[in-house]
């Protein structure tokens, strides 16, 4: 079923989840044993994260740089399957512009297709400061929008080469929101234009970065619905967990914590996860009563935080699919 469906035929708030591959070499039993411990909330999708080659640039006490070539994790695609088959969920594989050329995301898709897999997320991806050199004859998505217009195209029966009786394919397509602006928007106002375009151009829903300041999502979802997008916006969710989080949160992803946190973590580090745990609760329960029509956890490969949340709230666990 796709995204928006479930969205659209359910009564109370969804509660879905993020993971990430396993790392190179590792086993797809730790993924399977972060699943089992949120099988109980009865998530209607699960998302899958897909990451390109990275380059790790250090400076060497001489003053030179260094550039070293970290391949890309595996097992998106293998990974949905997998959970697909094993849970009876649907999953939302994710499909990024950085590292991957059209052609290799039409057969990204064709694939997808052949496994009945109907829902996908498109989004630029991070910026690793490496950049995979193609043949000339090869073609890339260099925004998000790019990449929902050859997902649309091919919804449409329109693939690179010009084909004869063509199948459609039909993925619903979810695409990243910023409650707090993209790091590369000069502006709020130009961030939500350049949401609309991908609305615009096909996708169905909005899933957000995560947020620690319901304020920022409330505003965002106005803004959003005064610039005509209508389609569904769920927020992201990560449970801050440890006092580095104060630092690293911020430096990746590019969000603020709120002085209430910050002083609660940095008063009491040893209670950092007790703090954390308790200020998402509050956060959810805020967006529920608000009425939001789900909310989407980033557990990664660690969902013992966001257990401990969904405990806590006031969705019974055969209500949320």
């Amino acid at each position: 079923m796709k995204v928006i469906d479930h969205y659209a035929n359910s009564a109370e708030p969804l509660i879905s989840f993020e993971i990430i591959p396993p790392r190179r070499g590792g086993t797809i039993e730790t993924v399977f044993k972060a699943l089992d411990q949120v099988r109980r909330f009865r998530p209607p999708f699960i998302d899958i994260t897909s990451h390109a080659a990275e380059a790790d640039i250090k400076e060497q006490p001489d003053g030179t740089l260094t550039r070293k070539v970290r391949r890309k994790r595996p097992g998106t695609i293998g990974l949905a399957a997998a959970i697909k088959h094993r849970y009876d969920v649907d999953v939302v594989p994710h499909l990024i512009c950085k590292g991957f050329t059209k052609e290799e995301t039409e057969d990204a898709l064709i694939e997808l297709n052949y496994l009945g897999i109907e829902n996908v997320l498109a989004i630029r991806g991070d910026d690793h400061a490496y950049s995979k050199p193609h043949n000339k004859d090869r073609q890339t998505n260099d925004y998000a929008v790019d990449l929902v217009r050859q997902i649309e195209d091919m919804n449409r029966g329109q693939y690179l080469e010009e084909l004869l009786d063509a199948s459609p394919t039909n993925f619903c397509i979810g695409v990243g929101g910023y409650p707090e602006k993209h790091k590369d928007a000069p502006n709020m106002g130009m961030d939500i234009r350049r949401l609309k375009e991908k609305v615009d151009a096909g996708a169905d829903y909005i899933v957000t970065q995560l947020f620690y300041d319901n304020a920022h999502y409330f505003r965002f979802v106005d803004l959003c619905r005064n610039a005509g997008i209508t389609v569904p916006i769920v927020p992201g969710i990560k449970v801050l967990t440890r006092p580095e989080h104060l630092h690293t949160l911020p430096g990746i992803f590019h969000v603020d914590i709120p002085e209430a946190l910050s002083e609660a973590v940095s008063a009491e580090p040893g209670r950092a996860y007790a703090h954390g745990v308790e200020w998402a609760r509050k956060q959810c329960m805020g967006l529920l009563e608000q009425g939001v029509q789900g909310l989407h956890f980033y557990i990664m490969a660690d969902p013992k935080a966001a257990v401990d949340v969904i405990s806590s709230l006031p969705i019974p666990q055969n209500a949320t699919r």
